[in-house]
Formats: C-alpha cells, structure tokens, sequence
C-alpha cells in the first residue's frame, strides 16, 4: 500500500491534487465515452442527455488540457504531454501538436498579450462580400462561425504554407481518425452524429465565452510561432489591469467548476502553477473576501455576449470595461483567442 502511495506521488506533481484531478479526468474520459453511449441510444431523452454529457465532458477535456500546458498534473513533462495528447484528439484539436499548442499558450502569459499565428479577420477582409456575410450570418445565430475558422486554418495552412509542412502527416492522420469515428457514428445512428455536433457547438460556445472577455491585452500576428513582438512595457501591473475574473457565479462558488475554475483568471494570471482547484483559495488569498475590481462575472456581460456578437467579428479592439452598474456593455469581447486554434 505504501508503495502505491509513493509511486502516485512521484507521478503527480502535487500530492493534495492526486484526487480532484483523478475525479477531472475520470469525468472527463469515462463521461465522455457515457455521453457517446448515450447518443447511441433510441431515446429523445437518453440523446438530450448525451449532448448535454458530451457536450460538458468536452469542456473539461479543453481546460484539463490548459492545466497540462502549465505542467499541473504530473512532474514531468513526458506525462503532462500523453495526457494533453489524448485529451486533444477527444476535443478534436489535436491536428496540432501539444507541444506546438503549450507553447503558443505559454507565449500569451509571457508577452502578456494575445499572439496568434492567424489574423481571420485578414482572411475574412480578403475574401467576397458573400462569405463575410455568412460569417455574419451564422453568428447572429449563435453558430460559432469565427471559432470553426480557427479551428479550420489549423487543418488547411499545414497544406499550403511551406514552413508548417512537418505537420502535413498528423493533420491526415488525426483527419483519418476522427473521419473514421464520425462515419461509424453515422452508420450506428444519424442522430447520434447530429447530437455530437450539438456537443461540440456547446464545446466551442463555451471556451469562446471564458476567453472572450478575460482580456483587454494588445493583440498580435506572428507568422511563426517563435517570431517575436514589441513589448511596449508589458509589466505585471499591466496585466492585472487588463485581465478579468470572468466567474460563472460569485453566490454559487461550485459552478466555476464546470470550467475547472478558469474564471479566477486574474489569480491564474498572477500564478499560473497554481492548479485549478487551489485557484479559489488563491483567489482570495491574494484579492481578500471582498469583490475584487478586476471580477467581472458572466451576470455583468450577458448584455454585451447578445448585443455585440456582429461588432465582435470585425472590431479593431475589445473595447472598455467601464465603472459601477453595467460596466461590461461596452466590453466588446475578443474572437480567435482560443489556446487550441491560436497556432
């Protein structure tokens, strides 16, 4: 018993995060493998349950797979690696590399600024009226239109910019894989097809609305991943008066956990080791019990989320957080900020 004991800690960076991030990725794995069944299903209400399932087990593969980039599952880099891997085929987001992903991401806590590897916002100016207003279209839908283009130029660039070539292999071979799960799927059940997609809309929906309004940083375009960008003075006082704790509920504590508390994103900015289930504690440790400044919670943003979803896609900046009674109206929001598609 104690050498199970002791080979558990060497694996996991923390002893205190053995459990919760066990409870995470068991939920994460088998009640996505749950939801799948579910979808398979014959019954209206068995399908509603399986994108619900799916759907939230598809949320937390997304940000088990943020706290592997910072290294806070395992100690080494090897195990937080094959988990991040795995978790990004089950999101659909592993035509690119963890590695390739974790260093995007890293960059973005670094430069204290959103970097991205892809301007859509170039590519959307550059194609025909028609196709930017489908994208519009779709977004006054609330069909992440913006959000499937990132995930998209992941795919397709590999093919035709030369200096991403050494990808051109994983991308056929995930492709392959995912097109093999999909048709098998289809022929199973249609509707079990249909439902996965539902999921993967509420997967995208979510993550879009915990990146959306977490920043009011500069934005940047490299061409490569290890190009560089000016720093303008980029110091930590800077990023906490630009980052936002966007919590799901400040009552209600526990549904920050249905996005693995990345909410407390101030506290996450301000330490980044820290794992997601000591963020509350640091949280408040580092801001007190009282309403921190920099909280702006999913109630003070519901109004811009509708209002601005057609500004959002071709604004030149996120716009302000005001002061005192709706003082995110005029936060607009940010699109393509995605740590999974900003490669």
């Amino acid at each position: 018993m104690q050498k199970t004991s002791s080979a558990k800690q060497r694996i996991w960076r923390d002893p205190e995060g053995i459990i919760p991030n066990l409870i995470a990725l068991g939920y994460a794995i088998a009640g996505h493998l749950a939801g799948i069944y579910l979808l398979l299903q014959p019954s209206i209400y068995s399908l509603v349950i399986g994108i619900l399932l799916t759907g939230h087990t598809l949320v937390i593969c997304a940000y088990m797979v943020h706290e592997a980039a910072h290294m806070t599952l395992f100690k080494s880099k090897k195990h937080n690696t094959l988990i991040g891997e795995l978790l990004l085929w089950l999101t659909g987001a592993s035509y690119a590399s963890f590695d390739r992903i974790r260093h995007m991401h890293l960059r973005h806590h670094k430069d204290r600024a959103d970097v991205s590897c892809f301007d859509y916002q170039a590519f959307l100016n550059s194609r025909s009226p028609i196709v930017r207003k489908l994208v519009l279209i779709l977004e006054w839908a609330y069909i992440p239109a913006v959000e499937l283009i990132m995930h998209a130029q992941v795919i397709i660039r590999p093919f035709i910019e030369d200096h991403l070539k050494a990808y051109r292999l994983r991308v056929i071979l995930t492709g392959v894989s995912k097109l093999a799960f999909f048709t098998g799927l289809f022929m199973v059940s249609p509707a079990a097809l249909l439902g996965y997609a539902i999921a993967y809309w509420i997967m995208l929906q979510a993550l879009f609305l915990a990146d959306a309004f977490a920043h009011t940083y500069e934005a940047f375009f490299v061409s490569g991943q290890h190009d560089e960008i000016p720093h303008h003075q980029r110091d930590r006082d800077y990023d906490v008066v630009h980052t936002y704790s966007n919590l799901i509920s400040e009552k209600h504590p526990w549904l920050n956990l249905l996005n693995l508390n990345f909410g407390y994103h101030t506290a996450h900015h301000a330490r980044a080791s820290v794992a997601w289930h000591q963020l509350p504690d640091f949280h408040r440790e580092t801001y007190g019990d009282s309403k921190h400044e920099q909280v702006l919670p999913y109630s003070e943003l519901l109004k811009t989320i509708h209002r601005n979803r057609l500004k959002r896609v071709f604004i030149d900046d996120y716009g302000d957080v005001g002061t005192g009674p709706h003082r995110g109206d005029s936060f607009v929001g940010a699109h393509g900020v995605s740590f999974l598609s900003i490669v």
